[in-house]
């Protein structure tokens, strides 16, 4: 467990903010490093031909510690969108074949697969909300032969359950499926290892769990994809990008690794420093435990949320740091503005009242929040 870490965010004492699977907060230390790296452009004879570079490498470095990867298997993408139309373009399928994906399943990681199979002939294969909150079982009982790629969460965004990733993996792979994988609501709070995994290609924006700026995310690419088609070309993606004096001399070569699928510009001198930064933080605190953190939070909230008439999947089919309540009267629509007015904050997706703590958070947060809910229907 980690104590509260609110000091090192500027959280006032009345916000409960129980609300990171919407946005995190940016940490001081992150704002610090962004401001930093801002600023060094109102020097711009400062900014060295080598700077272009070592700002990516040393993303590329920390990412591929929270992804369990080798640093060339990263991609820098400025978000979750880029990443799955990347994967989009470059994996097979064809007609008479399915993609699979989740009923309610996050838009950017369903209609890149509902043109592709419009312009390939294959068809959506969506799974079913299961009504015993297993999607892992759901998931494995449609990976069917027809199926040429999964495109699938670790965690759904709207009831929070949780995929187990190694079994659903391994089932593809034996089938002959591609497994590509949006970690957005799920990477720097539930450890994930692309070693035991074994997808294809997974991305993670950075702004929710990551705990860093919006605009920047992380592509991992297996190695087997690594010769495929970037998105975009640009000049930083090819072999000779690091002689500025070459650039002139155009070549068909790409730099090594996933770098081929770089987005432009994707030295970011102002946002690349900040990303890292809180990546560094979240390593320094480890994944696992920012999950059983945030995990005690939640198992306290759905067991006093469960007095008042809301349900959650079980423990062990939900994610612990992202909890979806659930009622059999309609949640009101203007429930997020209700709990604003008394500065509590959630997110309601779906018929889901989506609770996201993190380690700023504290019981009192829990509390004010359960106080707000005993009033919805007075």
């Amino acid at each position: 467990m980690i104590p509260c870490q609110r000091h090192l965010f500027d959280i006032p004492d009345d916000v409960a903010y129980l609300n990171c699977a919407y946005m995190s907060p940016l940490m001081k230390p992150v704002i610090e490093a962004g401001n930093a790296a801002l600023a060094r452009k109102a020097h711009p004879w400062e900014i060295t031909p080598d700077k272009f570079f070592t700002g990516s490498d040393e993303f590329r470095a920390t990412a591929a510690q929270l992804v369990d990867c080798s640093a060339d298997d990263i991609a820098i993408v400025p978000s979750a969108s880029y990443g799955i139309a990347t994967a989009a373009r470059n994996l097979p399928v064809k007609k008479g074949q399915c993609i699979l994906v989740l009923a309610e399943q996050f838009p950017s990681n369903y209609y890149p697969w509902q043109r592709l199979a419009e312009e390939t002939g294959a068809s959506l294969k969506i799974v079913p909300w299961p009504e015993d909150h297993d999607w892992t079982a759901a998931v494995l009982n449609s990976l069917t032969a027809e199926v040429a790629i999964a495109a699938l969460p670790h965690v759904h965004w709207t009831s929070g359950g949780r995929l187990d990733l190694v079994r659903i993996g391994g089932a593809c792979r034996k089938i002959g499926a591609a497994l590509v994988l949006d970690l957005t609501q799920s990477l720097g709070a539930l450890p994930f290892s692309a070693r035991d995994v074994q997808p294809d290609f997974a991305v993670a924006a950075s702004y929710k769990w990551l705990l860093g700026p919006y605009s920047v995310g992380l592509l991992y690419v297996a190695p087997k994809w690594q010769g495929g088609m970037p998105l975009e070309e640009n000049w930083i993606q090819r072999a000779n990008a690091r002689d500025f004096a070459s650039l002139i001399l155009y070549t068909e070569n790409y730099d090594a690794g996933a770098r081929r699928f770089d987005m432009g510009e994707r030295s970011n001198f102002a946002l690349l420093p900040a990303a890292v930064r809180a990546m560094k933080q979240l390593l320094e605190w480890e994944v696992a435990q920012i999950s059983e953190t945030a995990g005690a939070l939640n198992r306290q909230l759905a067991s006093a949320a469960a007095d008042l008439g809301f349900s959650a999947p079980a423990e062990p089919l939900r994610a612990p740091h992202y909890l979806a309540l659930r009622r059999k009267a309609e949640i009101p629509k203007e429930l997020p503005e209700m709990l604003a007015r008394e500065k509590v904050y959630v997110s309601v997706r779906g018929n889901s009242i989506r609770v996201a703590p993190h380690v700023y958070n504290t019981l009192e947060d829990c509390e004010r929040l359960i106080a707000c809910l005993r009033r919805i229907d007075s």
